[in-house]
């Protein structure tokens, strides 16, 4: 943790986090709870999603356009995102309007009052949101792929909610799961910007008291399954999905899987693009990755190709996999290890981008880790661990998830034979 980083807790259990950057002229601030669409039950598919936007709705004190207004008054900003694990209330400002800003999240968050008429509308508008993704192929072919990995489990359901759930839900619903989940325990208030650290605690103390000391519900646990779903669409490109389990946040080999996916689909440099796509023209994009949970984790590729070139891209794709496990050369990891120092170091100068890490650092590890400590684990990663690595992984189960013309695709069980061949 920097020295610019100061975390104090409110006598109801919340932890704030500042980090001042005395020469901005904004602030970020929000409250991030550590609760997301893994704790939903499945008759409750959805909930932490309508939350999200019920918040901005109307409290005891505002109506929607109040809200909307004061802080567009002052040329500020404010949103909100829901997660696996997270939900979070966020507003930007210019420095001398944080006070509008802080206030406005602590009404939102504490005395929102899910009006029935507001929410049978919001119903509309979030069903709208689903079908728009149904509408993006690649959308459905990665919620396809969760829900094979995870299925019948909150992991492998769509963050956005069921749209039977959805209709369903009830103001008192919705009062009843906040006052259950938005527990003390995990809940973080977070800022940055030129903030003075004690005079925003006392700020924090009076305006977030009415949330309860308590403990948080413990989510279900994940059980990665894998296989594959194969769904034929008259589209004119494939969306391809496939991947592994990977690491979870707190893996002592959580680096090696980022570095493994940064070596193979990270960029143009990468050995997927430039074999792939670059020297074959087999597709139009191509990406690997790595993401993370409490528990699990996803070792992944993305691929969008056409459906004659899905025949020949499996196989060489599959060839690829197999050859970071036999060689991966000290420059390639270098070069990784830089990208990924030079990701973190850029995200944290966007004043939003790093209220919103700070936040997920405590959340996930009960600190902020400093840049030095995380710069110094990237690059004690060397080339013999992530060939091992990816001896390790690419011998487990996979998933496989393709959507659109699905004809040429390859069979799963050709798909284990070639991992293991």
């Amino acid at each position: 943790m920097t020295k610019d980083i100061v975390v104090s807790r409110l006598s109801n259990g919340i932890r704030v986090v500042t980090d001042s950057q005395s020469r901005a002229d904004s602030v970020t601030l929000g409250l991030w709870v550590g609760v997301g669409s893994r704790f939903e039950k499945e008759s409750e598919s959805g909930i932490s999603h309508f939350l999200e936007h019920m918040a901005f709705k109307g409290t005891t004190t505002r109506n929607a356009l109040q809200i909307a207004e004061e802080i567009e008054r002052v040329g500020g900003f404010i949103n909100a995102y829901t997660g696996q694990d997270v939900t979070a209330y966020h507003a930007r400002m210019l420095k001398k309007d944080m006070d509008i800003g802080l206030n406005i999240i602590a009404d939102i968050t504490q005395h929102a009052t899910m009006d029935e008429k507001e929410l049978n509308t919001e119903k509309g508008v979030i069903i709208q949101e689903i079908n728009m993704y149904k509408d993006q192929p690649h959308y459905v072919a990665e919620t396809n792929f969760e829900a094979t990995a995870y299925p019948n489990q909150p992991l492998g359901r769509d963050i956005a909610g069921n749209p039977a759930v959805i209709q369903a839900m009830t103001p008192q619903k919705m009062l009843n799961y906040v006052r259950s989940h938005y527990a003390t325990d995990r809940i973080i208030i977070s800022a940055v910007g030129p903030i003075q650290h004690d005079t925003f605690v006392k700020k924090c103390e009076k305006l977030f008291g009415d949330f309860a000391l308590k403990k948080t519900p413990i989510p279900e646990s994940a059980h990665y399954q894998g296989g594959f779903i194969y769904v034929k669409k008259p589209h004119e490109q494939v969306n391809l999905v496939i991947g592994f389990e990977g690491e979870s946040y707190t893996s002592p080999d959580i680096w090696k899987a980022k570095l493994l996916a940064t070596i193979l689909g990270g960029g143009m440099t990468s050995r997927l693009f430039q074999e792939i796509r670059e020297k074959r023209g087999l597709v139009y994009t191509i990406h690997a990755y790595a993401s993370s949970e409490t528990d699990t984790g996803i070792w992944g590729i993305y691929a969008g190709t056409g459906e004659k070139e899905l025949k020949i891209l499996m196989p060489v794709l599959l060839d690829e996999l197999k050859k970071a496990t036999h060689k991966i050369t000290p420059e390639e990891v270098k070069q990784a290890q830089t990208r990924l120092q030079a990701a973190l170091l850029m995200r944290n100068e966007d004043i939003s981008e790093h209220a919103d890490m700070n936040a997920i650092e405590m959340l996930r590890y009960g600190k902020v880790r400093s840049k030095a400590s995380l710069v110094k684990a990237i690059c004690a990663v060397t080339a013999k661990d992530i060939q091992e690595y990816a001896t390790k992984i690419f011998a487990t189960k996979p998933t496989v998830s393709c959507l659109g013309p699905v004809g040429h695709m390859m069979d799963y069980d050709s798909i284990l034979k070639g991992l293991k061949g």
